[in-house]
């Protein structure tokens, strides 16, 4: 198995496309990246910018540059020794278009009968025997469960033969063969919007599918999707043909020796993670995998799934939590308890909003698990086992088990859930056996279920609910584990090493509710929690925000990104509140709380006593924040793992969340900057709020060609001792005889009068940092790192 050194992701989409990547292969191998990562490749809806609705797995997306690009980018890839990475998406496929899935199309037009309806995780027996289609508006419905508006059967004007298609606004459906013959033909000229020719009722009662209200998705949906997305439906790989069919195109690759390794998308999603991984390897010959695996503070990766380990969100944790100061966790709770009138019961609300998204969008879900369990309780009622099984998935303390492994997280569960629920005592006792047993199909959906019942209430809700540090707020984070020490890093160190050397170790992705940079600079709030509460008040004073908690985490946003157009923040503050949903949601907005908010957004860019205080608070951050960033970039860069370096973020990432983070970038400008690097031109050391961030640049460089170079030096992990008055201020470690240097906390060093005489202990010998060319036999960290708040020491004389 070949394994990469390091990965550069790349957002391949119609305006950067394989070609362009192709292009850009040269500017990344002289960075020092050893694989070029790309986002999905396959075929995917029209005008889709993230390639995660898959509508065909026979082919590359001609969009992204089809085959003919990735022949072309794997060949300069190999030309530059470079190894070629590419995310896949096993769990669904996108049918927003149904026309667009020829799957989906047949099945929608053939039902239980179509060749593809297997494919599918379709319950066809759920008190209808029709696939529900939740597409209808709410003034479209004319009568409950009768007459549609805006129904209509034309002529397909994409068919030659003229067969006629259902229309609803904008949406085309198949009609099954015979269902309108008795009814007349449409005209043959005839198109979407001109009108019926025939009674679209009654051909829409006799359809394999019936399009029904939106809102029915959430309580009678009968197919199972991504989350909460209609529009992505599960498909189900762990049937073989289904594998087959949908892996043949990424077959084809690794036959023709195009890509050397693949990124799942969530594995969660899957019946079986384990058995599916398994069939990867067979295809792929044991390449290198990795897994978007959420895990949990304390949780493990299952040690029997073949692959290299996780996309690395586990290890942005840790990096963000060794650089936050630990002594700020009470004033910062009692700032949030003024904030928000009350002390914040973050377990309460975790589970409080599990449950809510238990019994809301995905209520259909549950009663799907239900339906399956009743086969074997039928004297259990139908709704106390709802609230039953919504109350485990509500109480489940990490994403999902994968039985006979993590029955300990449905013990967990159970207990949990009997604590507070002692009145369903009973059902829980019914319930226990048939969950835990591993080959029941009730099982193995409630597995599929618990994940997305996390995701959607924690990460999509509470997170933009709670404003303490929104640096810890972060997928695969738990914000209730403030810190982590240096002596507990080093220890998840020496363990990543020994279990999962070559795990992907990532700072920033397309998913990341903030950029890397954004959470050095918000971290930076812990080391000065006073400053931070005095301005934030002031701030929320003279600009009222009708939520002075989300005011908080509004304002977080916009020190970390700033300086940056607002109408960046706008979008920000329009999807996190919505995202919140305790005010105003997607589907139910509150104009008067929204216009709001948007009001104190303008006022950070408009009043110019609100400019001023914010500046102030600016003034506060920003170089420390550069420091955070730099030391946040060193280690993620020579930690034990793969170092991905997102897209851009070897300049500042100051992102926020998707589709924020998706943006294009100028990589003609990192080209020009690079370029007078390795010329000699040297990085500048500034911390100002519009320094580009080429001492970052530098680091990157310098770091990744370093392990792309010599990867001996990066082949264990042993800590580094530091002596002295500041020795809290450094967290440092020996790769095997690359040593990484980086401070923590700065803004206590500085208050502290600096580094003095605190040295490192390091082993004998003259050693040069690789930023800088400087040599220390001593360690004095005031020389060391007089330059930068970050070295890279490689030892040049023994």
């Amino acid at each position: 198995m070949r394994i990469p050194t390091s990965t550069y992701r790349l957002q391949i989409t119609a305006d950067f496309d394989l070609a362009e990547a192709s292009r850009r292969l040269a500017y990344l191998h002289r960075l020092g990246v050893d694989w070029v990562y790309l986002s999905p490749l396959l075929a995917a809806e029209e005008g889709s910018e993230h390639g995660y609705d898959v509508v065909a797995h026979d082919h590359v997306d001609d969009a992204r540059g089809g085959a003919e690009g990735l022949a072309r980018l794997s060949s300069e890839a190999r030309r530059l020794g470079m190894g070629v990475l590419v995310d896949i998406v096993p769990n669904h496929v996108g049918v927003a278009t149904p026309r667009q899935d020829p799957w989906w199309w047949d099945v929608l037009k053939n039902g239980r009968s179509s060749e593809h309806a297997a494919a599918f995780d379709v319950d066809w027996n759920a008190g209808h025997d029709r696939l529900q289609i939740p597409v209808v508006g709410d003034d479209d419905q004319l009568v409950e469960g009768g007459a549609i508006a805006h129904l209509e059967v034309v002529a397909d004007p994409d068919d030659p033969d003229g067969q006629p298609v259902l229309t609803y606004h904008d949406h085309v459906y198949p009609i099954a063969p015979g269902t309108a013959d008795d009814l007349g033909a449409p005209l043959p000229d005839s198109g979407p919007g001109e009108g019926p020719v025939v009674d679209a009722e009654v051909v829409h009662g006799r359809q394999h599918y019936e399009l029904v209200g939106w809102r029915h998705a959430d309580d009678a949906l009968n197919y199972r999707r991504f989350f909460a997305v209609n529009t992505l439906a599960a498909v189900r790989v762990e049937e073989p043909e289904v594998f087959a069919e949908t892996h043949a195109e990424i077959g084809r690759w690794f036959r023709e020796g195009l890509v050397d390794g693949l990124r799942v998308d969530h594995p969660d999603g899957l019946r079986d993670p384990q058995r599916y991984l398994d069939d990867l390897a067979e295809l792929t010959g044991g390449a290198y995998v990795l897994v978007e695996k959420i895990l949990e503070h304390g949780e493990d990766l299952p040690r029997s799934w073949r692959t290299a380990g996780t996309t690395g969100y586990d290890v942005l944790g840790a990096i963000d939590r060794v650089l936050t100061d630990p002594a700020a966790e009470q004033p910062l709770d009692e700032l949030e308890t003024t904030l928000r009138g009350a002390p914040v019961d973050w377990g309460g609300m975790v589970h409080d909003r599990k449950r809510e998204v238990a019994d809301t969008i995905l209520r259909s879900e549950v009663k799907r698990i239900v339906r399956d369990l009743r086969r074997h309780l039928p004297v259990v009622p139908a709704y106390r086992a709802e609230d039953a099984v919504a109350e485990l998935l509500a109480c489940f303390p990490v994403y999902r088990s994968y039985l006979p492994e993590g029955r300990e997280h449905l013990d967990a569960a159970f207990a949990a859930a009997r604590a507070r629920r002692p009145e369903l005592g009973p059902v829980f006792d019914a319930l226990e056996p048939w969950l835990f047993d591993p080959d029941l199909a009730a099982a193995k959906r409630f597995q599929q279920t618990s994940g997305m019942v996390m995701a959607k209430g924690v990460e999509d809700c509470a997170f933009y609910r709670w404003s303490r540090l929104t640096s810890l707020n972060e997928v695969g984070g738990d914000p209730a584990v403030f810190a982590v020490s240096v002596a507990e890093f080093h220890a998840a160190m020496a363990r990543r090493e020994a279990e999962w050397p070559h795990a992907m170790t990532t700072t920033s992705t397309h998913d990341t509710k903030r950029g890397e940079d954004v959470r050095a600079r918000i971290g930076v709030l812990a080391e000065i929690p006073e400053v931070w509460a005095g301005h934030l008040v002031e701030l929320l004073t003279i600009n009222p925000v009708p939520d002075r908690g989300f005011g908080g985490l509004l304002v977080q946003a916009a020190l970390g990104a700033w300086p940056l157009p607002r109408e960046r923040l706008h979008a920000y503050a329009e999807k996190a509140m919505r995202e919140a949903g305790d005010h105003t949601t997607w589907t139910d907005v509150d104009a008067d709380y929204e216009a709001a908010v948007h009001r104190f957004v303008d006022a950070l860019y408009d009043e110019e006593p609100v400019r001023a205080v914010f500046a102030e608070l600016l003034a506060h951050v920003v170089a420390p924040g550069w420091s955070n960033a730099l030391a946040a970039k060193l280690l993620a860069l020579t930690m034990p793992g793969v170092p991905d370096v997102y897209q851009g973020s070897e300049l500042w990432e100051q992102s926020l969340v998707d589709p924020d983070n998706r943006r294009p970038i100028d990589l003609d400008r990192r080209e020009e900057l690079l370029a007078a690097l390795v010329d000699g031109a040297g990085a500048p050391l500034t911390a100002s709020a519009d320094d580009p961030g080429v001492a970052k640049l530098l680091l990157t460089h310098r770091a990744l060609t370093l392990r792309r170079e010599r990867p001996e030096l990066f082949s264990s992990y042993t800590p580094v001792r530091a002596v002295g008055p500041a020795a809290d201020h450094v967290v440092a470690y020996d790769r095997g005889g690359a040593i990484a240097v980086a401070t923590r906390l700065p803004v206590g060093l500085v208050g502290a009068g600096g580094w003095r005489d605190t040295r490192l202990d390091l082993p004998s010998g003259r050693w040069r940092d690789e930023l800088t060319g400087a040599e220390t036999t001593t360690g004095q960290l005031g020389c060391l790192l007089a330059t930068y708040p970050v070295a890279l020491l490689v030892r040049v004389q023994k």
